[in-house]
């Protein structure tokens, strides 16, 4: 049986670099070789026991590789092709899927819907932090990499870009807009990208760290208020002359930063929500103008699916957006343990690692 190298949940506080089975190829599914992947936030909370996963699962879910089996069903792909696949796989046939809600894919209960189903890499079926993956349902996941493109330039696009642009999108950021983003962490980063395509003329992000800071004003953040010099909802509102925000985007997961994003809103105003939340969050009355204020909360699952994997990369080939100055730190795979150590505890201005394959 062959073998591959593969980043697998031990413990919580353990995700270890071993070996285990190559996957069997199914009728629908394609064998991608990962040529390059990255750690994500979700990660992190795996690895620290505060999301739950099977022990033995491989870790990982942003892949960027090459075709290098394809299920005996599979059609419109060839071996050696370079693809990427979401984060989120969805089936693009359930019930959830058919209607448009493709990451509460809820392939084979009964109803088609299951919250965050979608969801599967690192989660329910291992993941792409190794050699490589098992994609399931090749042909609603598979999207080729445009010709002249690197794997930096696309390795955004299957989670953080995604999710990122779903909070502007979600938001219906409009023409002339006024946005604020809370935390420009790669997710805020990717909304203050997506409000700026989407045509906002002013954007505010909030965040502590200056080397964040900096970034969000290169990818088109306006302002960008330290929450430590100054009180956020306070500045917002000076900055707006006391109107308020049009879309207020929450990109971390805190009681705090939700409640801020509620406080700088407009009457009428939309929250989009995209943090993971750890406990109950509580709506503060006055902000949410005792339910009759107009205001919209909504949120936000990354959204997957070839579709969504073309769209974004065809958004990177016209330039319009460069999201490899996020890239601030790089290993191989053979260097997972020292990159997790490193993102783990945000050291050294990491924004985001990017893994590369041993034998790449």
């Amino acid at each position: 049986m062959r073998k591959m190298k593969a980043a697998i949940f031990v413990e919580p506080g353990r995700i270890v670099l071993d070996e285990k089975p190559m996957p069997d190829v199914g009728p629908l599914d394609a064998l991608v070789r990962v040529t390059t992947t990255t750690i994500c936030g979700t990660d992190i909370h795996i690895l620290k026991g505060e999301y739950p996963v099977k022990r033995g699962l491989t870790i990982g879910h942003e892949p960027v590789g090459v075709i290098e089996k394809l299920g005996s069903a599979v059609q419109g792909y060839e071996e050696g092709e370079r693809v990427v696949a979401g984060a989120i796989t969805p089936s693009g046939h359930s019930a959830a899927c058919l209607a448009g809600c493709s990451s509460q894919d809820g392939v084979g209960t009964r109803h088609g819907f299951k919250p965050i189903g979608g969801w599967k890499f690192g989660n329910t079926i291992d993941g792409c932090q190794a050699e490589y993956v098992l994609v399931p349902d090749a042909m609603a996941n598979l999207a080729r990499v445009p010709k002249g493109l690197t794997d930096e330039q696309v390795l955004m696009c299957p989670d953080i870009m995604s999710t990122g642009f779903s909070g502007a999108e979600n938001g219906d950021v409009k023409l002339g807009d006024t946005v604020a983003v809370f935390a420009q962490g790669p997710i805020g980063l990717c909304a203050t990208a997506g409000a700026k395509l989407r045509g906002a003329t002013t954007i505010i992000g909030v965040e502590s760290v200056a080397a964040r800071r900096e970034m969000s004003l290169r990818l088109g953040a306006s302002h960008v208020v330290d929450f430590r010099e100054v009180d956020p909802v306070e500045e917002i509102m000076r900055l707006t002359d006391g109107r308020g925000v049009d879309v207020a985007i929450e990109a971390l997961g805190s009681q705090s930063t939700f409640e801020g994003a509620l406080r700088v809103l407009r009457p009428g105003g939309t929250l989009s929500s995209l943090g993971v939340y750890s406990s109950d969050l509580t709506i503060p009355l006055g902000p949410f103008g005792a339910g009759l204020s107009d205001i919209r909360i909504v949120s936000s699952l990354c959204p997957g699916g070839k579709e969504r994997m073309r769209r974004l990369m065809s958004v990177v080939a016209s330039g319009r957006v460069d999201l490899r100055p996020l890239v601030t730190h790089r290993f191989t795979l053979d260097e997972i343990e020292q990159a997790y150590e490193l993102f783990g505890h945000q050291r050294d201005g990491v924004l985001k690692v990017a893994i590369t394959a041993s034998f790449a």
